[in-house]
């Protein structure tokens, strides 16, 4: 269920009222670019492997017009404090400017790949849970670039947004993530789920109509903040590129599943997080082929034994689960679940749990029980409806 037409036009009213606020003056065009939960593929986008992310209602939304002057303005309505003003020629990577790094670096990007945008004035509000693992920073990243794309007329399509974006995420803010979170929200369609080849690209949009099987995918947000900069993210990241070296190919994605156990054995030698890695990375790229073949079959509720097959390789041998996450799976499989396991990059964040429409409640009240029991934050739980990609709004 995407924004009516109405709603969406509320959103670009009040976003645009708040540009006139701070700027004086109209907005060129009010964009909106979604946030993303990924059903299958988890730390195999950087290995040039497979992903199958969906779009969420939930969206960054920017008013922006152009500048001449080589001044960038940007205001958030959801962080503290004014606008932050920069001189887009002298936009360094690794600077500390806080939120304003995601649309300072789609700056930088574009104007290093020589791209000619001289300045903007941009307000931003977003309805993306930050820290959830929901690809916040994404949107971000996407709705400045579509709409600096639009306005100074480069003529990029939606990947190419996303490429940038994600080098303004890698180069600029310093977080070595891979290109899932910005294709999801650059090329995402409404009713589909997106499948990905990371390593050229070519995507698939896949019809996810979970209504018309009596289903829902639930997210549950356990509100531990959880943040990929810190380095956890990273030693992963460099502990599959170590095994992908070590076995001779260009990425893990080059591992046939079939080959594992023979792979593992070469990396007898390395460290049992290498070995880990690997194997984690090599079932999870089986596991989105998998899913795909029964969304293609119409099984959708065979994809959730894939589910929890993830979520058990996420704590086990990649070690990016937390106590929170761990409990939502546990209890929603216990209370009558198809699957479920966490998303994104871990250390907190978000669940996915998949259920039969009508066990949606029971499901949700065990969950939010077990958190109370246990002492936690309690849960929020919303259905994850598969919503359009980055576009205008007015």
């Amino acid at each position: 269920m995407s924004e009516s037409g109405t709603a969406a036009g509320a959103v670009a009213d009040t976003v645009a009222e708040e540009f006139r606020r701070l700027y004086g003056a109209e907005p060129e065009g009010v964009w909106a670019a979604p946030g993303r939960v990924n059903l299958i593929g988890e730390y195999t986008d950087f290995n040039d492997g497979f992903v199958m992310p969906l779009a969420l209602p939930h969206r960054a939304v920017a008013a922006v017009s152009r500048r001449t002057d080589q001044v960038l303005r940007l205001h958030s309505a959801d962080v503290a404090g004014g606008v932050v003003q920069l001189d887009t020629a002298a936009l360094e990577p690794l600077s500390d400017t806080g939120w304003a790094a995601y649309p300072a670096g789609v700056v930088w990007a574009l104007r290093a790949a020589g791209h000619p945008v001289t300045g903007a004035d941009v307000h931003l509000a977003s309805t993306v849970p930050t820290g959830a693992g929901l690809s916040s920073s994404a949107a971000l990243e996407v709705v400045t670039a579509l709409a600096l794309n639009e306005l100074y007329g480069l003529g990029l399509t939606p990947p190419e947004l996303a490429v940038l974006a994600q080098r303004a995420e890698n180069a600029f803010v310093g977080v070595p993530c891979g290109i899932m979170d910005q294709m999801a929200s650059a090329c995402c369609t409404e009713g589909h789920a997106l499948y990905l080849d990371t390593r050229d690209l070519s995507q698939r949009q896949v019809p996810f109509d979970l209504a018309a099987q009596g289903l829902r995918l639930l997210v549950v947000d356990t509100r531990v903040k959880h943040a990929l900069g810190d380095g956890a993210y990273a030693r992963r990241r460099a502990a599959c590129e170590s095994g992908a070296r070590a076995l001779g190919v260009r990425a893990l994605r080059d591992i046939p599943y079939g080959e594992l156990p023979e792979a593992l054995a070469r990396l007898a030698g390395q460290s049992e997080e290498v070995r880990r890695c690997v194997r984690h990375v090599v079932s999870d790229d089986h596991r989105v082929e998998r899913t795909i073949a029964l969304l293609d079959a119409g099984d959708l509720r065979a994809v959730g034994p894939v589910l929890v097959e993830g979520h058990a390789s996420l704590r086990d041998d990649l070690r990016v689960s937390c106590p929170e996450l761990d409990l939502v799976v546990t209890t929603a499989v216990a209370s009558g679940a198809l699957g479920a396991r966490m998303t994104g990059g871990g250390f907190g964040g978000s669940a996915i749990v998949l259920v039969e429409e009508s066990d949606t409640e029971a499901v949700t009240k065990a969950v939010t029980e077990a958190f109370a029991a246990s002492g936690f934050t309690p849960p929020r739980v919303f259905p994850a409806i598969p919503s359009p990609g980055a576009h205008r709004v007015s």
